[in-house]
C-alpha cells in the first residue's frame, strides 16, 4: 500500500486516479506528496518520501536541491493551467491599453447622482479613453505552453506579434502559429513592441530582468505584463518607469506591497490558474505522473531529475537508482549487478546538470544485501525496487 499525503486542497477528479494500492493518510511517513502552494522549506522530509507532485507549474515553495540529495523526485504540471492563465492574460492585456478598471471606479462614485448619471457619464469619459490593441506590436518573452498560446490568440485578435525564446521545446514549435514573427534577439521585442508580456520561470539567471537597463531601451507608453512572477521585475526601476511616463500601464497577477501602491498598475490577486478546468487538469497530471513514477519508475516533467521512460514493469524487477552524475557511475552499478549474477534486461541512464537517473529491468530477483551495496556506492542517494 503507497501513502500518499496531500498539503492543500486536490481536486477530487486527480484523487479518484488513485486505486486500491494507494491510501490517503495525514502522516509523516510518505511514500508521495501531493501540494499546490504549501511552503515546504522547512518541513522534514521523511526516508520513505519518493517523489512530490506540483499541481501546477510554480516550484518556488519547494525544496528542490534538498530533495535532489534525498533521491526525491519533484513533478510539476507544465501547460495544465495553460488556458486559463492565457485567458487572464488576454484580459489583462485589455485592460491595460482601454482604463476599464479605472473607469469602473469612477463610475461607481456616481451613485445616487440620479438622474444626472447619463449626462456625468458622457461628460466624464473622455478621460478614460485607450487605444485599441489591434495593429499594435506585442512582444512576448518565453514561448511555453502559455507563451504560445497567448501568441496565437493575440495573432487572431490583430496584432503583430513577436516571440523570443532561444530554448523553445518541439512541441511549443509546433503549436506556433506560423503568424507569429521569430525575435532574433531580446533587444528585438525590447525596441518593437508596444505591449510585452512575459512567461518565463524564475530562476536566478532570470531574477529582476526587466530592469533599468531593458525600460530604456523599450518604447515611450510601453505596456507590461507579467503573469509569470513577481521577482522578474525589478520593483524600484519599475517605478521609476511608471512615475516618468516610460511605462504607461503595468499589470501583474503577483502583487506585493511596493507594487500595490504604484501608479498605471493592475494588480490581480494570483487568479490565472483560479478556474476549475485548471485545477482538475493540474490535479489529474500530478497524480498521473506520482503514479507513473511509484509503479513504473518513469519520469515525466520532473524539474530536478531527467526524463526517463521504460514503460511498464513486466519482467521480474525494476531498479531505479538516483544519484549524482559523475563519472564511473555506471560502472559501479553495472558491476555490483554482475557481483550478485543479475542480467540486466534492459537499462537507461539519463542525467540532468548535477543528478541523473538510472532505470534498470532485471532477470531475476534482487537481494537485499545488493541493494544494500547500491546504496554504498558514492554519489548513489537513493535505491528502489519495483516488482
Amino acid at each position: 500500500m503507497f501513502k500518499i499525503k496531500t498539503l492543500n486542497k486536490i481536486a477530487q477528479e486527480g484523487l479518484d486516479l488513485f486505486n486500491d494500492n494507494y491510501d490517503l493518510v495525514d502522516e509523516e511517513a510518505v511514500d508521495g506528496i501531493l501540494v499546490r502552494s504549501a511552503k515546504m522549506h522547512e518541513m522534514e522530509l521523511p526516508d520513505t518520501l519518493q517523489a512530490i507532485g506540483r499541481a501546477g507549474a510554480g516550484v518556488n515553495n519547494i525544496p528542490i536541491e534538498k530533495c535532489s540529495e534525498k533521491g526525491i523526485v519533484v513533478f510539476n504540471t507544465p501547460g495544465a493551467n495553460a488556458n486559463g492563465v492565457k485567458e487572464l492574460v488576454i484580459a489583462g492585456l485589455l485592460l491595460s491599453s482601454r482604463k476599464v478598471v479605472d473607469s469602473i471606479d469612477w463610475a461607481k462614485t456616481l451613485r445616487d447622482k440620479g438622474d444626472e448619471v447619463p449626462k456625468l457619464v458622457e461628460k466624464g469619459k473622455s478621460n478614460f479613453a485607450g487605444p485599441e490593441i489591434k495593429g499594435k506590436t506585442l512582444g512576448i518573452i518565453g514561448l511555453g505552453a502559455i507563451g504560445v498560446l497567448v501568441a496565437n490568440n493575440a495573432r487572431s485578435l490583430g496584432m503583430n506579434v513577436l516571440g523570443y525564446d532561444p530554448f523553445i521545446s518541439v512541441e511549443s514549435a509546433w503549436g506556433l502559429s506560423r503568424a507569429v514573427k521569430r525575435a532574433s534577439s531580446l533587444e528585438e521585442i525590447l525596441e518593437s513592441a508596444d505591449y510585452i508580456s512575459i512567461h518565463i520561470p524564475l530562476r536566478e539567471e532570470t531574477k529582476g530582468l526587466i530592469n533599468k537597463e531593458k525600460i530604456n531601451q523599450m518604447k515611450d507608453g510601453i505596456r507590461i505584463l507579467n503573469f509569470s512572477r513577481a521577482g522578474l521585475v525589478n520593483d524600484a526601476d519599475l517605478e521609476e518607469g511608471l512615475k516618468a511616463g516610460k511605462i504607461a500601464m503595468y499589470i501583474t497577477d503577483f502583487p506585493n506591497e511596493k507594487v500595490l501602491q504604484l501608479p498605471n498598475t493592475i494588480c490581480i490577486p494570483h487568479l490565472g490558474a483560479s478556474t476549475p478546468e485548471s485545477e482538475v487538469n493540474c490535479a489529474v497530471m500530478a497524480v498521473n505522473q506520482l503514479k507513473e513514477y511509484i509503479e513504473n519508475g518513469n519520469i515525466i516533467n520532473s524539474v530536478n531529475y531527467p526524463a526517463c521512460d521504460m514503460g511498464q514493469c513486466q519482467r521480474d524487477g525494476r531498479l531505479t537508482i538516483n544519484h549524482k552524475n559523475i563519472p564511473n557511475m555506471v560502472g559501479q552499478i553495472t558491476t555490483v549487478l554482475a557481483k550478485y549474477n543479475i542480467n540486466i534486461s534492459d537499462m537507461i541512464n539519463k542525467s540532468r546538470k548535477d543528478w541523473a537517473y538510472t532505470l534498470i529491468d532485471m532477470d531475476g530477483k534482487i537481494s537485499e544485501e545488493a541493494v544494500k551495496e547500491l546504496e554504498n556506492i558514492d554519489g548513489v542517494v537513493k535505491v528502489r525496487t519495483i516488482v
